[in-house]
């Protein structure tokens, strides 16, 4: 770190006034130009890797879902609210769909009751298998990713988060560890740290933000690229309504073993199972800086 003191200070003149004076890390307008994107690239892959290492995380659960779903009390809320605006005027085609949205939602509670008992499972694993820990890691948002961390957070133990800058600002929720709650700005490098440390991943119930980042791990693991490890997709009813994954194999477009890469699950302690017997029955390749 630079420092020093007032006599160090440069004289307040014209010079020292330009931007062009500034130090480089310390110019926002420099560091923000187009032509410093691979730098802050590199910047925003370190950062949260460094601080991780630090942390003594290198194996954590990626937990995927949708930031929509709503606990218990926002159900109700909302489903009340639904209700009294289309008994307003029952004829508004708009209402109607409101209500039928917000009684859809309410019925993915038990996904938000899940995501927290899977992340609090997780987290008494982790306090009884010193050495062999794993840490949830969710997008950092509400929802589905607040209930993961919520789970390991009530368990008493260290839970992370990787926040997007995103047009509609969106907080960090409040069961993250502060000292892990990340923020990204590219996309990608956000989606390399999701499997940079990762051991399995659960996707919920979750829009295109949950797709995206469950298909890009598939075809990472499908065409080598990452390493194999437990994907399961929680809800079986939601998923293979929403995809027919035996017609890609019908069509040719993905082949039968394919179909051996996820697997579904409809309970919270059938995950941690299936999760803690992969970790432990297959040590993780720990790379430590300054080996190849």
């Amino acid at each position: 770190m630079i420092s020093g003191g007032p006599e160090s200070r440069p004289a307040d003149t014209p010079q020292t006034r330009s931007s062009a004076f500034r130090l480089a890390y310390l110019d926002p307008d420099f560091m923000l130009r187009k032509d410093l994107r691979p730098v802050r690239f590199q910047l925003e892959l370190l950062k949260p890797d460094l601080i991780l290492e630090e942390h003594g995380i290198d194996s954590t659960v990626v937990v995927f879902g949708s930031a929509r779903v709503p606990n218990d009390g926002e159900a109700e809320a909302a489903l009340a609210a639904a209700e009294a605006a289309h008994a307003g005027d029952p004829d508004d085609p708009r209402l109607k769909r409101a209500l039928a949205i917000a009684r859809r939602l309410a019925t993915h509670v038990r996904g938000y009751a899940a995501a927290r008992r899977f992340g609090q499972l997780i987290a008494e694993f982790s306090k009884a298998h010193p050495g062999r820990e794993l840490t949830i890691i969710t997008g950092g948002g509400p929802g589905i990713m607040e209930a993961a961390n919520r789970g390991a957070s009530e368990a008493g133990v260290k839970t992370a988060g990787l926040n997007i800058v995103l047009p509609h600002e969106q907080a960090p929720n409040p069961y993250l560890t502060p000292e892990l709650s990340f923020q990204f700005y590219y996309f990608a490098l956000r989606k390399m740290h999701f499997l940079m440390r990762a051991r399995a991943l659960v996707a919920f119930p979750g829009g295109f933000g949950t797709l995206d980042e469950l298909f890009e791990t598939l075809c990472l693991i499908q065409t080598g690229k990452s390493r194999r490890m437990p994907v399961l997709l929680y809800d079986s009813a939601f998923w293979t309504r929403l995809i027919n994954f035996e017609m890609l194999v019908e069509e040719g477009m993905i082949s039968p073993d394919d179909l051996d890469l996820f697997q579904f699950v409809d309970d919270a302690d059938e995950a941690f199972r299936i999760v803690t017997d992969y970790h432990l029955n297959n040590p993780p390749k720990r790379v430590r800086r300054g080996r190849v």
